[in-house]
């Protein structure tokens, strides 16, 4: 099996609103997605909806579900949240936007190894400017005369992810993110105001039940199917002249407790490691002076056929995170370690994974491929 290398520029989470700009008159943009025209679209995004699972429990999915409606595109490598929605507000892969992971190191300097940071959990004094500088397509949107809006929970004002990946449009909030009334109603007002608009939906109740229970449980199925209902009261309420571009950003693997393996337990994984950082199904890895080729092979001879381990440079050549911008280069592994099968790598720093049931980050087809539904 071979990893899943996204289709940067072709077919990825990326290139989502630069497809729907080359419609609503954003100089320069290209539909590479091949969507219907229209001046208004509604881009909900169901975190942790991936192509393979909707296509195993289609008949829970509603609208979702439906044949003729969706294709496969592809996330981004993490294949996790924090990159994919970046990805998804910038229009940029991952090594132009530098948002590397559920954490991934900063601020690295000859004389420190730098820290983790974790954009879900963002720290204090640190601005998602500083982490992410570059225009967001949002903005693109916005500057073009575009409305550009965003549907989500209210506490997900101007946070540091926010900030980072999807600045630029109007955040009209919810109270209650399980209010799938509420939000169509929002949506549909914001894709009805202006000649010209894209309003982008984020529900995140299948990601959470995933982690909490697994793919195919009770509470996933539910949750599925909470997000086909949103889907269909969308579609209702939006103006007719709207298209509804339905996503996920990531796809999820369940890790049984035997397949989960003990960084400090096993093989000297972390001889030579000043820093491990990024999830379960995806470890960067972060070497001391001269540790690189030694911390490869320790890793490769300790994980065989259970990972793809490369080195950064070595991944950036396959194509894992698009362009890989030099300044940004450092916040990705020198090493990194993505989890093939059903497979993980945990660290007893990080205890709250252990918890889990449902992760993601890595390359396989279940994790990178998600659905793009269009209606």
């Amino acid at each position: 099996m071979n990893p899943r290398v996204p289709a940067y520029g072709q077919g990825s989470l990326a290139d989502l609103l630069p497809s729907i700009g080359a419609h609503v008159g954003v100089p320069t943009a290209t539909d590479v997605l091949g969507l219907p025209d229209a001046p208004r679209y509604v881009v909900l995004l169901v975190d942790g909806l991936g192509w393979d699972a909707l296509e195993r429990y289609a008949d829970v999915a509603g609208l979702l579900g439906s044949d003729g409606l969706r294709r496969v595109i592809d996330a981004s490598v993490p294949s996790t949240t924090v990159t994919s929605l970046t990805s998804l507000g910038t229009g940029l892969p991952p090594g132009s936007h530098g948002m590397a992971g559920y954490s991934f190191r900063w601020r690295a300097t000859p004389a420190a190894p730098g820290v983790a940071l974790a954009p879900l959990k963002w720290p204090l004094g640190v601005s998602g400017l500083d982490v992410q500088p570059r225009l967001t397509y949002l903005e693109r949107l916005a500057n073009a005369g575009v409305g550009a809006t965003m549907v989500a929970p209210a506490r997900f004002a101007d946070t540091g992810l926010t900030v980072a990946g999807l600045r630029g449009a109007r955040l009209w909030p919810v109270a209650d993110e399980d209010d799938t009334a509420r939000m169509a109603e929002l949506s549909a007002q914001a894709a009805g105001a202006g000649e010209r608009g894209v309003v982008y939906v984020y529900h995140r109740a299948l990601d959470r039940a995933g982690h909490h229970s697994g793919v195919g449980s009770a509470a996933w199925l539910s949750a599925l199917a909470q997000a086909g209902e949103l889907a269909a009261r969308l579609r209702a309420a939006m103006p007719s002249d709207a298209v509804l571009v339905v996503t996920g950003d990531h796809g999820m693997v369940d890790v049984p407790r035997s397949r989960r393996i003990v960084a400090e337990r096993c093989g000297g994984l972390l001889d030579g490691v000043s820093l491990l950082a990024g999830e379960a199904r995806f470890r960067h890895v972060y070497c001391g002076d001269g540790q690189v080729q030694a911390v490869l092979a320790r890793w490769a001879d300790a994980l065989g056929e259970r990972a793809w381990v490369r080195t950064r440079q070595q991944a950036a050549d396959e194509g894992w995170f698009g362009p890989l911008a030099p300044a940004l280069a450092d916040r990705f592994g020198d090493v990194v370690a993505a989890l093939r099968d059903d497979y993980a790598v945990v660290s007893e720093s990080y205890r709250k994974e252990w918890e889990l049931v449902g992760m993601h980050g890595s390359l396989t087809d279940a994790e990178v491929r998600v659905p793009l539904v269009v209606m």
